[in-house]
């Protein structure tokens, strides 16, 4: 990539950090939508790209989780127990179809743009309705479910999720929050978060390695993309307190809602 393009890339990768530091919201949800729809990056090597950003700063984040004692291994285990075979075999289709051969416009990018654009609008409906279904879960013991069937429904879950992101690269974050708080109600946020970055990093680290294989990694593109994220990402932490939520993730919604009809367009 030329010298100045890189810069683009470095600033968008800032942008992201910025967002997701301020707003929880899981980064491909973001990154690969803006990828695809403002720099005209084919939606192959966007989603293949982005699984490499997503397991790096992901790893990273398990360590400081890991060191503040918030993750749940257990859950981390059935998570990955569902997740990661879905991803293989997920890879193991799109090596069928051909996918390092496919341009823009062929039916496997038209395939992944709407997967990216249905798993943004996925984003979306959890910004929206978290808190109420968060709500309605704390008031509404009943609907919580036992522990067997509660295991069953979590490799189940997990398994869609890495199917949707190892084709979209989107879902490990906002997605799979949403879920363990459906399955797991009792579990604090900061167990919520920790939980949730710890079981991406083997789904998205495998998805990332199937898609190198498949040609879809632009390593360039991921260098940029880091610089600018890393810092992002830390002064997005820090002045998230000062912003209110409610409007963040409204801006937010309305932003993915726009750029998810843009792809299918």
């Amino acid at each position: 990539m030329p010298f100045d393009i890189n810069i683009v890339y470095v600033a968008s990768g800032l942008a992201v950090g910025l967002l997701v530091g301020l707003t929880g919201v899981g980064g491909g949800s973001l990154m690969t939508p803006l990828l695809t729809v403002l720099f005209g990056v084919p939606a192959t090597t966007a989603v293949g790209t982005d699984l490499a950003f997503a397991a790096i700063t992901k790893g990273a984040g398990t360590v400081v989780h890991r060191l503040r004692n918030t993750v749940n291994w257990k859950i981390v285990g059935l998570a990955c127990l569902g997740s990661v075979p879905a991803s293989l075999i997920t890879i193991a289709v799109l090596h069928g179809l051909d996918i390092q051969n496919a341009g823009k416009g062929s039916p496997i990018d038209v395939f992944i743009r709407w997967s990216i654009s249905i798993c943004v609008m996925l984003t979306v409906g959890v910004l929206i309705f978290k808190t109420r279904i968060v709500l309605w879960l704390q008031n509404t013991p009943k609907a919580q479910l036992q522990e067997k069937t509660r295991t069953i429904a979590t490799v189940v879950a997990f398994a869609l999720i890495g199917m949707l992101v190892t084709v979209s690269s989107i879902g490990a974050g906002a997605i799979g929050a949403m879920v363990l708080i459906m399955l797991y109600p009792h579990l604090k946020a900061s167990e919520i978060a920790g939980t949730d970055i710890a079981y991406a990093v083997p789904l998205t680290t495998v998805a990332a390695f199937g898609h190198f294989s498949l040609g879809t990694v632009d390593f360039g593109l991921l260098g940029a993309l880091l610089i600018g994220s890393i810092p992002g990402i830390t002064i997005g932490s820090y002045l998230s307190r000062a912003v209110p939520e409610r409007f963040l993730r409204g801006v937010l919604a309305t932003t993915l809602t726009a750029v998810a009809a843009k792809l299918v367009m």
